[in-house]
């Protein structure tokens, strides 16, 4: 099936200018003065992004328990990993939980259709690149992204794990926000379960014969990430975590530390750490 279009977030491309994401990030002495644009000022731009948040929030407040699937968009549909992704999601959606993707081809097309194959919300959180995007043919529930940090917002606050497949520098980058919101106790009980030993191996020794062994990280932060080749050993870790700190089906709020006698709403008395290290 060919992927659907997606004019409204391609207007940079077809007009051959700059993203917003780019334009946000330009030097100051790069960026037009106000007075000759007022709509591409910085205090332009903290509307649209308020704009966004808003936009996301109430696409994604009452989806239910869900689970954010990244992976490459260059993972052709013929590859081992392209049908790993959609039966990991079809098992999701079997038991319940919605499934979140960034919307485009490769890994987050397969998430998106093992949604479908198991009637479950299928969403696609889409971004403006500098080249044409469009949006997968699976995609329920499509939400329209310019700035990156936004979208990951969504990504985390939404979702009840990751799931990780080989990817690239997004993929990677993703991976490693969500071990520093955990390590730093902005999220908790939050699985991240990589999938392909093979792929996986350096990067898990690196951790483990670099950080750890220089003592850039702790012995349990290790312990963050599951690595497997089963979509089944996958699926059932999330759910087991998912039926542990969940109630009735409906998600608690495990974002933030519990009240500590003495300390701020939400501050441990003596933080392991004080920062992401």
């Amino acid at each position: 099936m060919p992927e659907q279009d997606n004019p409204t977030l391609n207007i940079a491309q077809r007009t051959r200018t700059s993203t917003e994401d780019e334009r946000l990030l330009q030097s100051p002495n790069e960026a037009p003065a106000a007075a000759d644009d007022f709509t591409r000022s910085d205090p332009w731009r903290v509307f649209r992004i308020m704009g966004e948040f808003v936009e996301g929030f109430d696409n994604l407040a009452r989806i239910g328990p869900a689970v954010t699937i990244f992976g490459s968009a260059r993972t052709p549909t013929d590859h081992p990993e392209y049908q790993a992704a959609r039966h990991t999601a079809r098992l999701l959606g079997e038991r319940g939980f919605g499934i979140i993707t960034g919307g485009g081809p490769g890994v987050m097309q397969a998430a998106n259709q093992g949604a479908r194959d198991a009637g479950a919300l299928s969403i696609g959180c889409n971004i403006e690149l500098p080249f044409e995007q469009g949006i997968n043919p699976y995609v329920d529930v499509a939400i329209n992204f310019r700035y990156f940090f936004v979208r990951k917002t969504m990504f985390v606050k939404y979702a009840e794990a990751f799931i990780i497949f080989p990817g690239g520098f997004g993929t990677m980058d993703e991976l490693f926000e969500a071990l520093t919101l955990i390590q730093t106790g902005k999220v908790r009980d939050f699985p991240v379960v990589l999938v392909g030993t093979a792929y996986w191996k350096g990067l898990i020794d690196w951790i483990r014969g670099t950080l750890l062994a220089e003592g850039k990280i702790s012995p349990e932060d290790v312990d963050l990430l599951m690595v497997t080749d089963s979509p089944e050993e996958a699926v059932a870790a999330i759910e087991k975590c998912y039926v542990a700190n969940c109630s009735d089906g409906v998600r608690k709020d495990r974002r933030t530390r519990p009240r500590v006698p003495g300390t701020a709403e939400g501050t441990p008395a003596e933080p392991h750490k004080n920062d992401a290290q």
